[in-house]
């Protein structure tokens, strides 16, 4: 670390990140389990290891280190804890990718196995980024879900709801990914818009409109609207399906559309979500013509081990040569797809595990929360208000927390371990008792897996050490920082996880962030060629630069647009305050000692009234995650009234040897460790340089900036002080003076107030200031006339000359009044309004000044000769 005494010309931020990397150290930023002081716990979300950081993870992580900072600074006893959410489907299929094979193709310990070491050195390379940007994580309180020490408390939970009733196991119609060869849930289905061919086909007499004809096979009933006149006489018939020649019933129903297609409709297990409704409201048969591997089962005859697209295709060729198939109409079409892979998915009938979804259980205690923004609350309650199946749990694949169930062989009954036993997984071991029911030890284990939103939806509980029975110490936790993105999967299956195992509340508050979008305002994409990484930027301009874009960029809850302008006014920010401090210490350092007194010149006192008034601002800013709105502030605060105006106000005193040059040197050196201090949480590493270089401490160690000082005098003769300083450089610059050319003697007349600004207005404007708390007496006579020549020319032509010399002619009366004509030649000519204006000179006491105005305060400069 080098000599406070040591700052560069330029701000080198390579350098200087590098340096305080090495300085923190992982104790720094530890969660005190035995502190007394308040605490502070944030539920951050567990990234999938991909094995890169994106710029959304940045967006994300910079959010919560500014709070992470921010509240310890303010006396909290911090928890930014560190998790990885492994299990899941990306990673099985990385695995085939990389090795060239499938899931099925090795035993399943092995896959599991390849799933695990791809994800450690994923991790690794993650980690090592998010060190890299200097967030102050708790590394203590790491997780990994896939990690025995976790997923033992996800199936310790799986168990305590299934004893509770909240997970039960049925055979139900539940969204199925035929490539990926799993069930989704709801919140897993991603939808693309599309057109599709609607066909219109006779269906034993009568005319019905279908977009999927390959399910012709797994037709249980047409359903009419009771109320449509066409289809009265069908009512308690049954009809034939063409080329497959099973009955089906005709059902009446008020959900039927008349006016689409044909009104009457075909009902097979399963279309979409509104076949599934209709089934059960109707007691109807399943038929299933589509397996798990999205092929066409036995019951479709001919079209059997058929892909469904080929199978489309096969009956619609069908139709046309039976002549049953009467025409085709385009259809737009919004289809659901999995997450993952962009499949089309099935709704099929399958054996499942299901959590139960209790509606006002979940909506009572996200009312609880307080949610920043406000208006993210209603997204869970459209999404948790609309939900009509249950959560379905459990997944066929095999990189996931195991189901720890078994079944008897003989009997069926279900087996489940003790909870000490945990970890377990069923396909490895078995029950260490015999089947308590028949006494059989001939078991089955449970292949099927846990949706992985089952292992990141505890995070709350695991992070603040769940035992797996009783409600943690900590819990809940203060805050759950997420994206906007995944408020109907994350948000919504922690309330209802923690509802389950806790009877409360997840968290205190819940902070939602919008996405990143590429600088053409699209979501980044390889495809768009519009995506920004991290490492770019940080290269290029380092990583305060990125905290700076990420806190300033947008409101909470708003989406940001990337914008390498921001970045690069980012950076000049910090060079311009980088600036600012070598200065002032070349100024503070030039005295051995500071006086420990409050200064008394006027713009000392102005600019530590602004400075309380701004670290007020910035905390009631950061107190209600406004990021953007509190740098805004820091920034015209730095940039504006300390640089632009202090500065430019005391350099007089600080290049002199006055008493009061210890003042100035008293408030710079204060605002600048205030300022130090509220950019800590946003710009760390250039936070801490320059608190170095000013202190010799380390920012991490010092407390949040507290100065309470309302002085609205100050703030009012102060704002009047920079106001007359500008409005002279203003009247310099208009006149061809340099700014540092000898001005002359003004005199400030403020009726309303005394000012003593301390010498700071002259020496600035290297004039000679005399405040006076009086009226001015000025006399004001008319020493010029200016004509508008655009109103004089067009009106009077020949005779303009003429008609100026006559306004020219008359008394200082007339002209100062409104001057409707003049007389010329003895004829009078109307002057039309606005063809000239006077100019007025003023004396004081019979010498001539100049005058210029700021509401009611009047300045009078005599000009030196």
């Amino acid at each position: 670390m080098s000599s406070p005494e040591d700052l560069n010309k330029t701000y080198e931020c390579a350098e200087v990140e590098r340096r305080w990397l090495d300085q923190w150290r992982d104790e720094d930023f530890y969660f005190d389990w035995g502190s007394a002081k308040p605490r502070y716990i944030i539920d951050t979300p567990p990234p999938y290891p991909t094995g890169r950081l994106h710029i959304g993870h940045a967006l994300n992580w910079v959010y919560m280190d500014i709070i992470a900072r921010y509240k310890r600074m303010r006396g909290y006893n911090v928890m930014f804890p560190q998790g990885w959410d492994c299990h899941g489907l990306p990673t099985e299929v990385k695995v085939e990718e990389i090795h060239g094979i499938t899931k099925n193709d090795i035993p399943r310990d092995e896959f599991r196995q390849k799933c695990r070491d791809l994800t450690h050195e994923n991790i690794e390379r993650m980690r090592t980024s998010l060190r890299l940007m200097g967030f102050s994580i708790d590394w203590s309180s790491e997780y990994i879900t896939m990690e025995e020490k976790y997923y033992s408390l996800t199936q310790a939970s799986f168990l305590r709801m299934l004893k509770d009733g909240y997970i039960y196991q049925s055979e139900h119609p539940v969204n199925y990914c035929t490539r990926c060869e799993t069930a989704i849930a709801f919140a897993e289905v991603a939808y693309t818009e599309n057109t599709t061919l609607l066909n219109y086909f006779t269906f034993d007499g009568v005319e019905i409109a279908t977009t999927r004809p390959e399910l012709l096979a797994a037709c249980v009933a047409v359903a009419v609207h009771p109320d449509d006149a066409r289809y009265a006489k069908l009512r308690g018939q049954s009809l034939t399906v063409p080329l497959f020649s099973h009955q089906v019933p005709v059902v009446e129903d008020e959900s039927v559309d008349p006016t689409f297609g044909s009104g009457a409709v075909m009902i097979c297990t399963f279309g979409d979500k509104q076949d599934v409704v209709w089934w059960k409201t109707h007691n109807l048969d399943l038929r299933k013509a589509i397996d798990q591997t999205g092929t066409m089962t036995s019951i479709c005859g001919r079209y059997s081990g058929m892909k469904a697209k080929e199978c489309r295709s096969a009956i619609l060729a069908d139709m046309e040569e039976s002549g049953i198939l009467i025409r085709q109409e385009d259809l737009p079409q919004r289809v659901g797809t999995c997450w993952r892979c962009r499949t089309p998915i099935e709704i099929l009938s399958e054996r499942q595990w299901f959590v139960k979804v209790k509606q006002d259980e979940i909506l009572k205690a996200a009312k609880e929360v307080s949610w920043y923004p406000e208006h993210m609350l209603v997204r869970l309650e459209n999404w948790t208000s609309q939900m009509e199946w249950d959560w379905c749990i459990s997944r066929q694949r095999l990189f996931a927390t195991p189901i720890p169930v078994w079944f008897c062989s003989a009997c069926g009954e279900m087996i489940i371990p003790d909870e000490a036993d945990l970890p377990v997984d069923p396909t490895l071991i078995s029950p260490k008792n015999p089947c308590p029911s028949c006494g059989s030890t001939e078991f089955s284990g449970e292949t099927d897996v846990l949706d992985t939103w089952m292992d990141s939806s505890i995070s709350p509980l695991a992070i603040t050490r769940w035992d797996g029975k009783t409600t943690p110490e900590h819990y809940p936790t203060q805050l759950r920082p997420q994206g906007h993105d995944i408020i109907r999967t994350w948000a919504f299956y922690t309330i209802l996880r923690s509802m389950a195992l806790t009877g409360e509340k997840p968290w205190d508050s819940i902070l939602v962030n919008g996405m990143v979008l590429g600088e053409d305002g699209f979501k980044m994409s390889k495809s768009r060629n519009n995506v920004i990484t991290p490492d770019e930027l940080i290269d290029r301009y380092g990583v305060d630069a990125l905290r700076q874009w990420a806190a300033v960029g947008s409101a909470t809850g708003s989406d940001i647009t990337f914008s390498w302008n921001d970045v690069v006014a980012a950076s000049r920010f910090q060079t311009k305050l980088w600036n600012i401090v070598r200065f002032s210490l070349l100024q503070i350092r030039k005295d051995d000692t500071t006086p420990a007194v409050h200064p008394t010149e006027l713009a000392d006192r102005w600019l530590l009234s602004h400075l309380s008034a701004t670290i007020t601002e910035v905390t009631e800013a950061l107190d209600a995650y406004q990021f953007d709105r509190g740098l805004k502030s820091i920034r015209d605060f730095a940039w504006s009234i300390l640089a632009d105006n202090y500065l430019e106000l005391v350099k007089g005193r600080l290049y002199g040897d006055t008493p009061s040059r210890a003042g100035a040197v008293y408030t710079l050196k204060v605002t600048l460790e205030a300022l130090c201090g509220m950019l800590a949480p946003y710009i760390p590493f250039f936070a801490s340089e320059c608190y170095y270089h000013l202190t010799g401490n380390r920012i991490i160690d010092q407390s949040w900036p507290d100065l309470r000082l309302q002085d609205t005098a100050a703030i009012r003769d102060g704002d009047l002080l920079v106001s007359v300083v500008a409005l002279l450089r203003k009247y310099k610059h208009d006149a061809g003076l340099a700014l540092n050319a000898p001005l002359g003697h003004v005199t400030i007349y403020t009726p309303q107030m005394a000012i003593d600004d301390g010498g700071d207005a002259g020496r600035t404007t290297n004039a000679e200031i005399e405040w006076r708390s009086e009226e001015p007496h000025l006399d004001r006579i008319i020493s010029d006339i200016t004509f508008n020549m655009g109103i004089i020319g067009p009106t009077f032509r020949k005779e303009a000359g003429a008609v100026m010399q006559a306004i020219r002619s008359l008394p200082s009366e007339s002209l100062a009044g409104v001057v409707s004509s003049v007389q010329i030649n003895e004829s009078e000519v109307a002057i039309p309004e606005g063809a000239f204006s006077p100019v007025y000179s003023y004396t004081i006491e019979g010498e001539e000044v100049d005058v210029l105005m700021i509401g009611d305060v009047v300045l009078a400069i005599r000009k030196r000769a």
